[in-house]
């Protein structure tokens, strides 16, 4: 019997993003300065007010305020009526030294031994459903977002549009797993006052969101997903009706409460840590990056259709204390007898081939150079892998390499050991 699967998204100018977007900002700087600073910033924005506090170990020195505010205007908080400024929020720098009990589990005399930097599991998820390796609801939900920005930026169409917003796509799957199409799709989005009464407001918004920004998101994907999009879908648009009053004046946000829309929109698991502005000796990011990586590429590999990878550490032990990996029976890798190799066969492999040690997966991915803002909003996962330059404390420009954690350098390391 067919089957729904809900995930939903929120823009950067949504108050929990912006948290996330200001404590993110604030651990590049650092990163930017000194690669191996010890971050742990925490953000809460509300009314005209923005609050970092957080424990620090760096050789940088980093004002907070400027990139507080850059980070507030370049979502779009930059006139009055929004209640909250970049220009004339009040801003509070709570950060402090780190603490030396933790740090002495995170530093090792050799760096390989590097411990992690406290206790849990990590999660990274890959199905084969979409060509980015990402659940179809989760994908599209996002592109719906990232699609509205564009729109709100370019300033020629839907020139009401505010920062903050959210949306939701349910899909309909078959008895095989297979989309059959999008059920609903949900769009709640910040306006400006409208002139005219608030049902030929919404009525405008409807319409807009369905001959404007549908479109433009249909014409980005393949044309097996733009079939699913069909005169059956239910629309809910601002469902609540007026949304004027928004962003961190219509509530509050802190760093880190949406950790489901960062990773998988509910497919797969989450092991509950959050990621922006934790430097990578933190496993709740280093690791979590780590397992979607080993993910990805079990699957585009084809070992399997999906793949979920959990890797446990202790607090100040470098080596995991557990790989788990399950591919929910979609196993196309065999022992080379004909039988299908087990899951637990297909974690000894991984352990052999990814060294899941907090350093090597420092070193693997990068995750000293300050790459992380640009994860901060639609996503951490599923993003395409690119570049960028930096400016490092010297004043010498290099360039360093972005979502290191999407990139499928392991395909062909996985395939010859499966024997695929």
């Amino acid at each position: 019997m067919p089957y729904l699967f809900t995930s939903e998204s929120v823009s950067e100018g949504h108050p929990d993003k912006v948290a996330d977007q200001i404590s993110d900002a604030i651990l590049d700087e650092y990163l930017r300065q000194d690669p191996a600073s010890k971050v742990a910033c925490e953000t809460l924005v509300t009314t005209d007010f923005a609050l970092v506090a957080g424990e620090i170990k760096s050789k940088a020195h980093v004002e907070a305020e400027p990139i507080i505010r850059e980070v507030i205007r370049r979502i779009g908080y930059n006139k009055p009526e929004y209640l909250f400024n970049a220009d004339t929020c009040e801003v509070m720098n709570r950060l402090h030294e780190q603490s030396a009990d933790i740090n002495q589990g995170v530093e090792r005399a050799s760096d390989e031994e590097q411990g992690a930097g406290d206790q849990g599991m990590m999660f990274g998820y890959a199905t084969k459903e979409t060509p980015n390796y990402m659940p179809l609801a989760l994908d599209l939900s996002h592109r719906l977002l990232q699609e509205l920005s564009k729109i709100r930026r370019e300033g020629t169409e839907m020139t009401y549009l505010r920062p903050d917003a959210k949306s939701q796509v349910t899909i309909r799957y078959s008895d095989d797993n297979t989309p059959e199409g999008i059920e609903t799709i949900v769009v709640s989005t910040q306006h400006d006052e409208f002139d005219q009464d608030e049902q030929t407001m919404l009525r405008q918004i409807e319409q807009d969101i369905k001959t404007i920004l549908v479109p433009r998101v249909k014409a980005q994907l393949s044309p097996e997903v733009q079939s699913l999009f069909t005169d059956a879908i239910i629309y809910h648009i601002n469902p609540t009706g007026k949304f004027v009053i928004g962003g961190p004046h219509g509530d509050s946000g802190l760093t880190g409460r949406k950790i489901i829309v960062d990773t998988y929109g509910g497919k797969g698991a989450h092991g509950g840590g959050a990621f922006s502005g934790k430097d990578s000796s933190k496993v709740d990011r280093s690791a979590a990056y780590a397992a979607r990586h080993i993910a990805k590429n079990l699957v585009a590999a084809g070992v399997a259709d999906q793949v979920l990878v959990q890797v446990a550490y202790a607090i100040g032990v470098a080596q995991p204390v557990g790989v788990f990996v399950t591919t929910y029976g979609t196993t196309q890798a065999s022992n080379g007898h004909g039988e299908k190799l087990t899951d637990g066969q297909i974690a000894e492999k991984v352990q052999r081939l990814f060294d899941l040690r907090p350093y090597a997966i420092v070193q693997r991915l990068g995750l000293r150079n300050p790459i992380f803002s640009e994860s901060a909003a639609y996503g951490h996962m599923g993003r395409q892998p690119g570049t960028k330059e930096v400016k490092d404390a010297a004043g010498n420009t290099r360039t360093v390499e972005t979502f290191t954690w999407e990139k499928l350098d392991y395909v062909d390391k996985i395939k010859a050991e499966f024997g695929l």
